[in-house]
């Protein structure tokens, strides 16, 4: 099925950013969240351990100089430790060498301050999709979700998307079937800062299986959570 429609682009990435500046971590984070992406902030090596180990993300921020632990450990830990999130390391250090030790230590990127914002969001966007593991087009049935460029269409016309609604229509994609529950959907498309007690994600649920139309895709499975149904 060829997928010509036009909508938006949306994202549904979700970011941690490590940075011992708090007024650049939160500007970032800012800047980062209004690109769509859920995004969690740590000020220093040791909150970053700490938060990885029960955080899936899907791209770590990390600035090479922080206090507490520093950045070439946090690192190493990540790329010895079963997470699979891309590590793109930032430094004030220009040098060549300074690049390349970043990298030996299992980075995936580098990026040298000062950076242009935007830059940065590329090179986030390009890391969130070389997962191995996602296919960068779904198809369920009449239903295409190109994830590159944040397209969604069924039966050939553009079904137009939230930010917050592409990503909830990603998670229960990724789970082919299976139920996911509210807490996880909060988790993965909204950020540490959702409030666990509100309607956020029924609300955006229904506003998604309203948009995606008939016969409906979404199926509610009482006290238990959200799956998508077989394909009509």
């Amino acid at each position: 099925m060829s997928l010509s429609c036009r909508i938006g682009h949306y994202g549904s990435v979700r970011v941690l950013v490590v940075e011992d500046q708090m007024v650049l971590a939160n500007r970032i984070a800012e800047g980062l969240r209004d690109q769509g992406m859920a995004v969690d902030v740590a000020y220093d090596g040791s909150a970053a351990m700490e938060i990885t180990a029960f955080t899936r993300y899907d791209v770590i921020v990390l600035d090479r100089d922080l206090p507490r632990v520093h950045g070439d450990a946090v690192c190493a830990s990540l790329v010895a430790s079963p997470a699979e999130a891309r590590i793109l390391m930032l430094t004030a250090a220009t040098a060549v060498e300074e690049r390349v030790d970043g990298l030996n230590l299992g980075a995936d990127d580098y990026l040298a301050k000062p950076f242009a914002f935007t830059e940065l969001v590329a090179r986030i966007r390009s890391l969130a999709r070389r997962s191995p593991s996602t296919p960068p087009v779904a198809v369920r049935g009449d239903l295409v979700v190109d994830r590159i460029r944040r397209r969604a269409c069924r039966a050939g016309q553009a079904v137009a998307l939230t930010r917050k609604e592409f990503g909830v229509l990603e998670v229960l994609l990724a789970a082919d079937g299976g139920v996911v529950s509210a807490e996880d959907l909060l988790e993965k498309v909204w950020d540490e800062h959702a409030d666990p007690f509100s309607n956020t994600v029924s609300v955006t649920v229904s506003r998604l299986r309203r948009k995606l139309g008939s016969p409906a895709l979404i199926e509610t499975v009482i006290g238990t959570g959200y799956r998508l149904g077989d394909p009509p």
